[in-house]
């Protein structure tokens, strides 16, 4: 392979030129080129020869001189014909490959400027070619140094920075304090325009910030910048003061009440606000309200947080100041969360403020150490009817506020029909298949079954208050065991033989039993009436509810009750043991069954005929799964039938059947069934046909 000569590579002259539309590079420029700078006369100039002729010019140059131009055209011909090349502006000395385009002139050369950037290039590139190794090596020297410079410049900037605002600030609260604040407080104490306690409650504690700052952290801070050539460091000098920073929680905590205060009485008093108007005028205001100058230091604290991020992000890792800075940046942390933590408190108390005007409470209620949790609508289920109302609920840290709402803008909007304190209350999911999303709140006063709007907002609820409870049984330190864990597994909440007239009952509905839950008659439209004991809840007939009680929870007045309550509170405590040796395989109650099931659920029977029949509740026990009972109610106490499952199996589904419907058949017996839902009737049939082929595979902790 043949070696290049030197002499064809194309260099940055090269390039440029071209793409100006130029000459390519002759030998006498390569011969300049190549010339070591000792032999080039001082002063001289790498520059390309310039034609003597002005036809050779450039074209501008020649446009200035034969401005006259034809009409439409100007004197360079057509814009995109290229122009014929002339021998006789070559410089001498160029010799001019073979094949070479001759296209590229002098004349297409667009400016002067142009030109003078190559040269530049040029002579740029020759400065470069001819230095040394020793002049940059210490470039990289000085260029070492100047980063090792900048960084202990940064480092005094950002401390430099710290005294001027530190000063701006001290002469800001001076301000405030001296100007503002005294003048104000003297007018008020000599005239009666505006009360004294107006003008202190709007510029809180601004005179303990303004000594501190000025008396002591200023003072330090100048000291030490007066010092740095020796002692570089201000960590140490922030470590000191930041435990100060925590007098700022109480005036960021009245700011917005100062705010409010400071409208106020520029509307009500003249007085109060020709002085402040006045004060405004002055140089020192800078043409800036009394408002935007008590922001500053609600905005200081911040400040400082900022810049000391800011210092540490620049110091050496090695540095002996940054442990001081490291802990002063995690006590100016504390005091910012401070004055945070004082303006949520403030906003605890507004709020709360603004329940208790809209509840209309009595003095006794109103208690400022209350923290309101949660508030909200919702869905009260009636026992009687089984209807649902609107209600609104009001959880506090102590208590709960069961309301109804009242049709006023304005004023008290919420009647509080019960209050439940927090201490011995219960709350638990329903899982009602009737009323999704609803849950029990248990008191001692009373029990509500409320309903939710979305699963998860019961669960939102259920959580607050059992978080209220769990606090609760902390600060009053009572765990006991009676008042947690009644009724886990159960539909309702059993009342404990001890607690019995103790505490409010949930009222069973009377639509979730068919008969008297003692004495298991059915209940009819005629003689049969249906009636709530007070102390357990069951509903009951007019039978067996003949009987009155005195009841803790409601102020030991008569209530009526059971007879099996009746009996426990009077001290009688055999009758249910009796009662339970004569139950028969039928009276088993359908709380107790449903809450230990494998299954359970509405279901309707179907006829022969396909007719829609009786609607009943259906439970396959865990503890008996080869057993279907069948209920009238939820809440029965008795079972109407039962069936044996073992041998049936669930025929398949037909083309056109309904998608809810299945069958049981076993030899020539069919007993149809109609669930509520398809997936209801999957989980039936699956659990039917494991039940049936002996697949016992639930356990009772399951």
């Amino acid at each position: 392979m043949e070696k290049e000569d030197p002499r064809n590579r194309m260099t940055v002259f090269d390039m440029v030129s071209k793409f100006e539309g130029g000459r390519s590079r002759t030998d006498e420029d390569q011969r300049k080129l190549a010339k070591p700078r000792a032999l080039m006369p001082p002063g001289a100039r790498l520059e390309a020869p310039r034609p003597a002729d002005p036809e050779h010019w450039p074209q501008r140059e020649q446009d200035r001189e034969t401005p006259q131009r034809k009409h439409g055209e100007d004197s360079r011909g057509p814009r995109h014909s290229p122009l014929p090349a002339r021998k006789d502006c070559e410089p001498p000395g160029s010799k001019e490959p073979p094949g070479a385009s001759r296209d590229f002139t002098w004349k297409r050369m667009h400016s002067f400027r142009k030109r003078h950037s190559t040269q530049r290039l040029i002579r740029r590139e020759v400065k470069s070619t001819l230095e040394g190794p020793e002049e940059e090596e210490e470039e990289t020297i000085k260029e070492e140094k100047k980063v090792k410079e900048t960084v202990e410049e940064k480092l005094f900037k950002i401390a430099k920075e710290l005294l001027d605002t530190e000063k701006a600030y001290v002469s800001r609260l001076h301000l405030l304090d001296q100007v503002f604040y005294a003048e104000l407080l003297k007018e008020a104490r000599s005239g009666s325009s505006f009360p004294e306690d107006i003008v202190k409650q709007i510029f809180s504690n601004i005179s303990s910030v303004f000594q501190f700052h000025q008396q002591f952290f200023l003072p330090e801070l100048q000291r030490r910048m007066d010092d740095w050539g020796s002692n570089p460091r201000i960590g140490d000098i922030l470590q000191k003061v930041a435990p100060f920073l925590k007098m700022y929680g109480q005036y960021v905590c009245c700011f917005d009440r100062a705010m409010d205060l400071i409208t106020t009485w520029m509307e009500k008093s003249p007085r109060f606000e020709e002085i402040v108007l006045d004060i405004q005028k002055r140089e020192a205001c800078g043409n800036l309200t009394l408002q935007h100058h008590m922001l500053e230091p609600v905005q200081r604290v911040p400040r400082y947080e900022m810049l000391l991020k800011d210092y540490l992000k620049k110091l050496p890792p090695g540095s002996p100041d940054r442990a001081d800075s490291q802990k002063a940046l995690e006590i100016i942390f504390e005091a910012a969360k401070h004055s945070n933590a004082a303006i949520a408190d403030m906003e605890r108390l507004e709020k709360l403020w603004e329940v208790y005007e809209m509840l209309g409470m009595e003095e006794e209620m109103v208690d400022p150490s209350n923290k309101l949790i949660k508030e909200g609508p919702i869905l009260k289920i009636s026992f009687r009817s089984a209807s649902r109302k609107e209600r609104h609920i009001f959880l506090f840290n102590n208590m709960l506020l069961y309301c109804v709402p009242k049709f006023s803008l304005v004023g008290v909007r919420f009647f509080i029909r019960t209050r439940l304190d927090m201490d011995g209350m219960q709350v638990k999911d329903l899982n009602d298949v009737e009323f999704p999303h609803a849950f029990l709140v248990s008191g001692k006063l009373r029990t509500l079954e409320l309903q939710a709007r979305s699963q998860e907002e019961m669960q939102s609820w259920i959580q607050a208050c059992q978080q209220a409870i769990d606090q609760n049984e902390k600060k009053t330190e009572s765990f006991k065991a009676a008042t947690s864990n009644l009724a886990q597994d159960l539909q309702q909440v059993t009342v404990a033989r001890q607690e019995l007239g103790k505490r409010a009952p949930q009222l069973i509905r009377d639509k979730l039993v068919s008969m008297c839950m003692r004495c298991k008659e059915p209940f009819n439209a005629f003689i049969r009436r249906r009636h709530h004991c007070r102390a357990c809840g069951y509903v009951v007939c007019w039978k067996c509810s003949d009987y009155k009680a005195a009841l803790e929870y409601d102020e030991n007045r008569l209530n009526r009750v059971c007879f099996e309550c009746s009996s426990i509170l009077e001290g009688q405590t055999g009758s249910r043991d009796r009662e339970d040796k004569k139950r028969g395989i039928l009276e088993k109650e359908a709380a107790e069954v449903s809450g230990r099931s494998l299954m359970c659920s509405f279901l309707q029977v179907l006829e022969k005929n396909g007719r829609v029949g009786s609607r009943g509740w259906f439970v396959i026990p865990r503890d008996e799964p080869m057993i279907l009972y069948m209920y009238a109610a939820p809440q029965d106490v008795k079972a109407q039938s039962t069936i044996p499952l073992l041998g049936y199996q669930v025929k398949e589904l037909l083309p056109g059947d309904n998608r809810c419907a299945f069958q049981l058949t076993q030899s020539k017996q069919t007993l149809s069934f109609l669930a509520e839902s398809e997936e209801q009737r999957e989980l039936w049939a699956e659990i039917i046909n494991q039940v049936a082929n002996g697949e016992n595979q639930w356990s009772l902790d399951d």
